[in-house]
């Protein structure tokens, strides 16, 4: 009783929200369209591809990848005609090109110049801490052999 109690409520988690008529007839095609729809961003939800979102246009989208899979476009062909179509954005796992390459190296840039000016900054505080002492004048000389002069008489 309790095995089976435990079995619904495993079964009652999240659905996988490819729906059984989006399913296509021939294995090896619905698991290049899987593969395909987890490396597609679903542009309702932001973060989830398209094969864990539950969003209309998700659907739409799973459909679209399914048609040109079947139609026998290769999965670059189907990923790029996506691109054409929505944009890098529809892309989980962006490609790096000319276009986005400033997104690509701004953290590292600015990671590696936060580090430099940090760097510069510690050693102008250190050299300001510790000011070089300069010789003394001739006053200041005699002053303090009068000094010490009377120090020791006294």
């Amino acid at each position: 009783m309790r095995v089976a109690l435990l079995l619904l409520l495993a079964l009652a988690g999240p659905a996988a929200a490819v729906q059984p008529d989006e399913i296509l007839a021939d294995p090896a095609l619905e698991a290049r369209a899987r593969e395909l729809s987890k490396e597609i961003r679903c542009l309702v939800c932001r973060n989830e591809s398209i094969d864990d979102s539950n969003a209309d246009l998700a659907r739409d989208l799973r459909i679209l990848v399914r048609e040109r899979v079947a139609a026998g476009d290769s999965d670059a062909e189907v990923l790029q005609f996506l691109v054409d179509r929505y944009g890098e954005f529809v892309l989980l796992k962006p490609r790096l090109s000319a276009g986005n390459a400033v997104l690509w190296l701004a953290g590292p840039a600015l990671f590696l110049g936060g580090g430099l000016a940090a760097v510069l900054f510690l050693r102008r505080r250190r050299r300001a801490a510790a000011p070089a002492e300069a010789p003394l004048s001739a006053e200041e000389e005699a002053a303090l052999r009068e000094i010490l002069g009377e120090d020791r008489q006294g």
